[in-house]
C-alpha cells in the first residue's frame, strides 16, 4: 500500500479495492456452494425414489446399527 500524502488516500483506495476483490469472490463461492446443495439434494431424492423399499429399509437399518441407535 503505497500512501500518498498524509491524508493516505491512496491506502484507502488499495483497501477499498482488495475488499470489493474478497466480497466478489466470497458470493461466487457461496453460489457454487448452493449450487452444489441443490445438485446433491435433487441426487439424493431422485436416487431414493428409484430404489426398492426393502433396500432403503435395509440401508437405514444398518445405519442405525452404527450410529448405536437402539431400533429392535
Amino acid at each position: 500500500m503505497k500512501r500518498n500524502g498524509p491524508s493516505g488516500v491512496m491506502a484507502t483506495r488499495s483497501i477499498d479495492m482488495i475488499t470489493q476483490t474478497q466480497r466478489s469472490s466470497t458470493s461466487l463461492s457461496s453460489i457454487s456452494a448452493a449450487f452444489f446443495v441443490a445438485v446433491m439434494g435433487i441426487a439424493l431424492i431422485v436416487v431414493t425414489g428409484h430404489v426398492q423399499a426393502a433396500t432403503l429399509h435395509d440401508a437405514a437399518h444398518d445405519v442405525r446399527h452404527a450410529t448405536g441407535f437402539p431400533c429392535h
